[in-house]
């Protein structure tokens, strides 16, 4: 892709996986940005997003295409973080190059068969004012690119998942520990990320500056869509004929016969959650991404920029609405609430039996 050119000079923005089978699911990418260094007229300045302990070759060429030669400009090892800056000093005057990163090699976690590798990408986050059923908080559109990749597990966390860690059960609907943990807020399920990244980094199975922890809310609807731009990751769906297939909420979440265990019970049904896993996944392999509970995300809420972000981890401090995000819609939504778009927020003390969480391992986020 290529950049506004500017005192002579082209720039690229370039995606390389170079890591063993490039074609590889789980292959680790950097991520190279190319802007203007700050006060150096004509010197490209490139930012390299990788992997802590990562080690990469930065490399140009003069051409773009099939047939470019490309030459190394320096090799980079990414140590305690995840991010380092380099001028090209060397660019010749009025000239042009394109560069991309080769990773060469970076240690990779242990990480359980439940969880997908996410790739690093772009994608539009929110709705377009055309869209069925969207909220005002969905927009603007904005365009988001995610320079790293992360692993997010297939499943929301289950109450045995979360019991055997923290030794607590705090949901409401119990009498299967498969279905997922809920009553719990958003402190608790990051501290639930938090031990389990001491537990595992104890344990040798984490590669330096790699934790558990909640998704941000880009990272959550990117994975959601999956590549998709419709309403839902399955189609546009605007009669809710299919939902049922891929999610569990207000239409399908009950029954009309006293089931075993606690339920919600309101004008003759039923309501309860359900064990994680029994809808069919996103094109990912995500499963639950519509309804069941709605999952805690990171990010303190506030409204969608416009334009162009990179890696959006939101407002460091929470703004006058002092609610964290959460996403998909749960058991007591209507179908709409469920679209990949839609989101919530609500304080991170609120306790609920309609919120859980799901957890992902990545990079830390310098």
């Amino acid at each position: 892709m290529n950049l506004p050119k500017q005192g002579g000079c082209f720039w690229a923005l370039l995606f390389v996986a170079m890591f063993g089978e490039a074609a590889a699911q789980d292959a680790l990418t950097s991520f190279l940005a190319v802007g203007m260094a700050p006060g150096m007229a004509d010197v490209p300045q490139l930012t390299l997003y990788g992997y802590p302990g990562a080690s990469n070759e930065v490399q140009f060429a003069s051409t773009l295409g099939s047939g470019s030669a490309w030459s190394a400009l320096t090799n980079v090892v990414l140590t305690d973080h995840s991010t380092v800056v380099l001028n090209d000093t060397n660019m010749p005057p009025n000239g042009q190059r394109f560069y991309r990163a080769v990773l060469l090699g970076a240690p990779r976690p242990a990480v359980s068969s439940n969880y997908v590798w996410i790739p690093p990408g772009q994608f539009l986050m929110g709705s377009p004012a055309t869209e069925q059923d969207r909220t005002a908080s969905e927009g603007p559109q904005t365009l988001v690119i995610l320079t790293r990749g992360l692993y997010m597990n297939k499943y929301l966390v289950t109450q045995g998942e979360y019991l055997a860690l923290m030794g607590t059960n705090s949901s409401y609907f119990t009498g299967d520990t498969n279905r997922p943990v809920e009553a719990c807020d958003w402190y608790n399920a990051t501290n639930y990320c938090g031990r389990l990244t001491a537990i595992e980094s104890q344990a040798g199975r984490l590669p330096a500056g790699w934790t558990y922890r909640l998704p941000t809310e880009a990272e959550w609807e990117y994975a959601c869509r999956a590549g998709t731009t419709t309403r839902f990751s399955y189609g546009d769906d605007p009669g809710y004929t299919n939902l049922t297939r891929y999610g569990w909420y207000d239409g399908n979440s009950y029954t009309t016969n006293e089931p075993s265990g606690a339920f919600y019970f309101v004008i003759g049904r039923y309501y309860t959650t359900y064990p994680v896993g029994q809808k069919l996944p996103n094109p990912w392999g995500l499963y639950d991404l519509c309804g069941d509970v709605s999952e805690w995300c990171q990010d303190w809420f506030e409204l969608y920029p416009g334009g162009t972000v990179m890696d959006p981890q939101g407002p460091a401090t929470a703004g006058i609405i002092k609610e964290r995000i959460f996403r998909s819609g749960s058991w007591l939504d209507a179908p709409q609430c469920l679209r990949s778009a839609y989101r919530e927020s609500a304080p991170p003390n609120n306790v609920s039996g309609l919120y859980g969480f799901r957890v992902v391992l990545a990079p830390s986020q310098d």
